[in-house]
């Protein structure tokens, strides 16, 4: 069922009742309208049990309300033009599914393994292979059969010993799942660590006044660049400056 230009929340939703729609995909922003929709008219989802989540990240708490208010799982993908076709799924293992929800969603919001035939690796600035034990994070490598070799009119080929540099910084678990953290031109150097502006992002959504936020560098004297963040509230909801930023503060304790 393609929607065509009617993304909004209420063409959406009335598109997936009417058509039965089981399966969907699309980018975060479209699923954000679209809960934000059902939320505000008390609706349900009739036949639609499972999205493919593509472009970005999604936040986690969307992740949690498609999941546990909605019952439709959440499924991310990773990929490029340049990669042909998707290049990484993401989805629960049987260990996964006797989790807690928390850690469940916690799982789901990572872009997940590589699929058959596509291999991929983070490298730090000097090209040197990070361990895969999820926190070390450099820029996506990845290769394969069907990824780029040459740009069409190309100079110069951009790959690296046979691996092509998606300018993604992502970090890898022991058992292969990938995570992207930030774009290379989007990640915030601050006092000499990276600070994902994604994962803020996400944070800050998960406050129930928040709908959006967007989160960007800005040039500071003394730490090299420091996060602004905008936010956009939820209709008739209030929210303070203080407030969000105690907010985020009980998130970076907890997490």
């Amino acid at each position: 069922m393609l929607p065509g230009p009617r993304l909004d929340g209420e063409s959406l939703h009335t598109l997936m009742e009417e058509e039965k729609v089981t399966i969907s995909a699309g980018v975060p922003s479209i699923w954000q309208g679209l809960i934000a929709y059902v939320e505000q008219k008390g609706l349900r989802f009739s036949t639609m049990r499972r999205t493919g989540v593509g472009g970005s990240a999604m936040p986690q708490a969307l992740i949690a309300k498609f999941a546990d208010t909605y019952r439709v799982e959440v499924r991310h993908g990773w990929g490029m033009t340049e990669t042909t076709v998707v290049a990484t799924v993401g989805t629960l293992t049987p260990q996964d599914l006797a989790l807690p929800a928390e850690r469940q969603h916690a799982i789901v919001a990572r872009q997940g393994k590589s699929l058959y035939g596509v291999d991929i690796k983070v490298v730090d600035a000097a090209g040197t292979t990070m361990p895969r034990d999820g926190s070390s994070q450099g820029e996506l490598m990845v290769r394969g059969p069907w990824i780029l070799r040459a740009y069409f009119k190309g100079e110069r080929s951009p790959l690296q010993d046979g691996w092509f540099a998606t300018g993604d910084i992502a970090t890898i678990d022991a058992a292969g799942t990938m995570q992207i953290r930030d774009r290379t031109k989007d990640v915030i150097k601050s006092g000499g660590e990276w600070i994902s502006s994604i994962e803020l992002e996400s944070a800050a959504v998960a406050h129930p006044a928040v709908a959006m936020a967007a989160v960007i560098g800005v040039k500071h004297p003394q730490w090299d660049e420091r996060p602004l963040m905008f936010v956009v509230r939820k209709p008739d909801h209030a929210l303070e400056k203080d407030e969000l930023l105690a907010f985020l503060t009980g998130w970076v304790a907890k997490w």
